[in-house]
């Protein structure tokens, strides 16, 4: 039984968009090291990221990345137990860098190379910071590209109850955004923008989706802010920027958290957590807190660090497969449209 004891040290490796990252975590929780080289910069100048501009960002910044993860954590590759990487989903050229570094990395140290699931990271994310959430639980992932509500059943394991029909919340922050001119990334600009706006300034609409109670829309609610923004220039009427985009976060906010804390509710979990991008968005932070002190459930989150892509969480997903014995071959490749539960 002592071999159960011994630690298991992932370096984990993260370039499914514009963040190269690269983390060393110990037994799936403890944080040894994180890096993370974020190009925001580079691609706000064309108001989103180019996924061309990505790639060969992530090509010059892997290794020195990977490099720096390792001196951080005081480790060798040879004190090394495991591989992990992002292979999905994600934009297929940046996934490509980090599966092929992944892959020469085990090969040449001679350790085994476990893929993850790039959402699977996010709900794990919540694992780092709370040594007491375990499975099952409630989770809520909101990101740039994507919308969920599921139950993690178990380590790796979920059952998906509700997702976007159009849009991704985070898609529909940096959408509107543009449109009021505050630029990229939306989602913290709005964020910061509404703290300074009345949420009650307009009323936008909220989607229902007729019979999924928990399935999100919001391609209406960004026409609405679109159209307001459009007949407001056509008569030369003022826009209240701040007012709008708290409006509309506000929108936004009201329809993943009724949505999540009903799921938790009905379906008998007292634990509900938030992760992915958007997670850090404070308004949604503040209002799933106070209706999960309401309804008794225990809220967890993980800080901003976190909930934006980064390495750590690959780690701690990967800690969880490693255990399950999940191991890839060779011939593992990217897969940009990766599903949640797919291996």
């Amino acid at each position: 039984m002592e071999k159960e004891k011994e630690d298991v040290l992932i370096l984990a490796i993260e370039s499914s968009c514009d963040e190269t990252a690269a983390a060393v975590v110990r037994n799936g929780r403890e944080v040894l090291s994180n890096v993370i080289s974020s190009q925001i910069a580079l691609h706000t100048q064309f108001g989103g990221v180019v996924p061309e501009i990505a790639s060969r960002k992530h090509i010059e910044k892997i290794n020195q990345v990977i490099t720096q993860a390792l001196d951080d954590a005081g480790v060798t590759l040879d004190d090394i137990t495991a591989v992990g990487v992002t292979y999905g989903p994600g934009l297929v050229g940046a996934l490509l860098v980090g599966v092929a570094e992944a892959k020469a990395i085990a090969y040449a140290a001679k350790k085994p190379l476990v893929g993850v699931h790039h959402i699977e990271g996010h709900v794990s994310a919540n694992y780092i910071e709370h040594p007491d959430l375990e499975p099952p639980f409630v989770c809520l992932i909101v990101s740039g590209g994507h919308t969920h509500l599921v139950i993690v059943k178990d380590y790796g394991e979920f059952e998906i109850i509700g997702r976007t029909r159009d849009d991704a919340a985070g898609e529909a922050f940096d959408k509107v955004a543009r449109a009021v001119g505050l630029g990229y990334p939306g989602g913290p600009k709005i964020d910061k923008a509404a703290k300074e706006g009345n949420p009650h300034a307009m009323e936008f609409p909220r989607a229902k989706v007729e019979g999924a109670p928990y399935d999100f829309s919001f391609s209406g609610l960004k026409s609405a802010v679109l159209n307001y923004i459009n007949r407001a220039k056509m008569t030369g009427e003022e826009i209240c920027v701040p007012d709008l985009v708290a409006s509309f976060q506000n929108a936004v906010v009201e329809a993943l958290v009724s949505r999540a804390v009903m799921a938790a509710k009905e379906y008998g979990y007292e634990k509900l957590a938030i992760a992915g991008g958007v997670a850090s968005n404070s308004a949604l932070r503040a209002a799933m807190q106070e209706a999960c002190e309401r309804e008794g459930i225990h809220f967890y989150h993980p800080s901003p660090i976190f909930c934006t892509d980064n390495a750590v969480m690959i780690g701690a997903a990967a800690y969880y497969e490693y255990l399950k014995g999940t191991r890839h071959g060779w011939d593992l490749n990217a897969v940009p449209n990766l599903k949640l539960g797919e291996r």
